[in-house]
């Protein structure tokens, strides 16, 4: 875990002078002139959500995400993550390593807020309730999505400020998840509305969190009971749609009626994510045939020909056509006949707006999930919130009954894989479809729809070789099948 000591924010500062050692360093950041005050716990706090990066967790965390998924194949030093018949190649294994640093590392940043704000006494109590609040949120999240990953994962609850505090053994998944649920609901009580800062977690952000590890732990009520509050009682309401464009007063603005909490760009920090769907010139998509594209839609899985055509949201995502140089619209290539579209709406790719970690929709498809698999079956608003998404996606007013609703009448079983279809098409490149197969013990079947074969030792990743060396209290046993 070298890479963690190396991400601390303190650094602390050893000498053999004893007289430096009795003084109060003045010209560097270290413990005793640091968390002193309000001003001080607002630096650490902003440098705990720096772990979030440019695009959650850095853009190799979102592509080995998005490229677990049955709809997708990498392109290039991506290719061998969507060859799903072998283990990760090495380039692969060391994407994963570096992942697992930066989620620790923003771990071990919570964790120094948690051990040191309480200290301070030059603060207000509000504002050190909500710093701490945002701690355990961005501490809970950053586990979830480890243990989501790895699996059985060592748990940190203090502030790592050297190679002597790095041992942690793996902790089992009910353990971690009790570590996830604590920090939330501490989120929950202690943090407030959205404002104008979706870039900040809320009590809301927490709310969406909690239905979301629920419904992975199948508890099925409290993950409804989080999502029905989020509906019923938060400020949010579902942007209207008309046509496929219209789907960008989500994705292409700073922040929307839907947004709960997303990671902001702005001109100084753009989002990667362009750049691995493509970098060209050409109007409107950005399609050029010596343009960057690594991420490619398979069209044999549930994109292809059996999405509705009439789903505006395909004609958002996706993309055959382009405008050449004359303006004419002309074919892509027979050997990229499909690309992504969902976050490319110019030549700047949409590179300053924001990529989000919870929306509302989200909350419907949350509700709708939970409340059918307590109930064993559908309930009726269950179906009317699914049905509200749908709506919406053709174009077609989320409150009122549509030609396109689903029909009362599906079982338990018919009512599940709906909802993750919807889900499929709703969050497409939003890191939901490979975590959502995993949780609903779907993979396999749903890659086999798509004509690939998926082996057992992919559902985990790889335990970094610098953990495994520098962690006494874990060795190559511990290491996860196939690697």
């Amino acid at each position: 875990m070298k890479n963690i000591v190396l991400g601390l924010v303190i650094i602390i500062c050893f000498s053999a002078c004893e007289k430096t050692l009795e003084e109060v360093p003045k010209d560097f950041v270290s413990k005793a002139n640091f968390y002193n005050n309000e001003e001080d716990a607002q630096a650490a706090i902003v440098g705990v959500y720096a772990g979030l990066q440019s695009d959650f967790y850095g853009m190799n965390h979102y592509l080995m995400t998005e490229l677990h998924g049955d709809f997708i194949f990498g392109r290039g030093s991506q290719a061998p993550i969507t060859i799903w018949d072998q283990i990760l190649d090495q380039t692969s294994i060391g994407r994963c390593a570096s992942n697992w640093s930066s989620l620790y590392t923003t771990i071990n940043r919570a964790n120094a807020i948690l051990d040191n704000v309480p200290g301070i006494d030059d603060i207000s109590a509000e504002e050190k309730e909500k710093i701490l609040a945002e701690a355990h949120f961005l501490r809970a999240l950053s586990y979830f999505e480890l243990v989501r990953g790895w699996g059985a994962v060592p748990i940190k609850t203090s502030e790592s400020v050297d190679l002597s505090s790095v041992e942690a053994p793996r902790e089992p998944e009910s353990k971690v998840y009790e570590l996830i649920i604590a920090d939330a609901l501490a989120a929950e009580n202690g943090l407030g509305e959205v404002g104008g800062q979706t870039g900040r977690a809320s009590k809301w952000a927490a709310k969406m969190l909690l239905a979301h590890v629920y419904l992975t732990l199948e508890q099925w009520e409290a993950a409804a009971e989080k999502a029905d509050d989020v509906i019923v009682n938060g400020p949010f309401s579902l942007i209207e749609v008309e046509n496929p464009d219209d789907f960008y007063k989500i994705f292409a603005v700073d922040t929307s009626t839907e947004d709960i909490m997303s990671v902001h760009h702005s001109e100084t920090k753009t989002s990667g994510i362009p750049t691995y769907i493509h970098r060209g010139q050409a109007l409107p998509y950005n399609y050029s045939s010596t343009g960057y594209f690594a991420w490619l839609p398979d069209t044999n899985s549930f994109i292809g020909d059996s999405w509705d055509d009439n789903d505006l949201r395909k004609d958002f995502n996706l993309y055959t056509q382009y405008q050449n140089a004359e303006g004419e619209w002309v074919p892509l290539p027979e050997t990229v006949p499909m690309l992504f579209k969902k976050f490319i709406s110019n030549t700047s790719g949409q590179n300053v707006y924001s990529v989000p970690i919870y929306r509302f929709t989200e909350a419907y498809l949350f509700y709708a999930e939970a409340a059918s698999k307590a109930n064993g079956g559908p309930t009726a608003l269950a179906l009317e919130r699914l049905n509200m998404i749908k709506r919406r996606a053709y174009g077609y007013d989320p409150n009122t009954a549509s030609p396109v609703d689903y029909s009362s009448g599906m079982g338990a079983a018919d009512f599940e894989n709906t909802v993750l279809q919807e889900r499929g098409y709703e969050f497409l490149l939003e890191r939901r479809r490979w975590f959502d197969l995993k949780r609903t013990g779907k993979v396999k079947e749903a890659f086999a729809a798509a004509g690939k074969t998926v082996i057992d030792e992919r559902f985990l990743w790889p335990i970094p070789e610098d953990e495994i060396n520098n962690n006494p209290a874990i060795d190559q046993s511990d290491q996860n099948p196939g690697y």
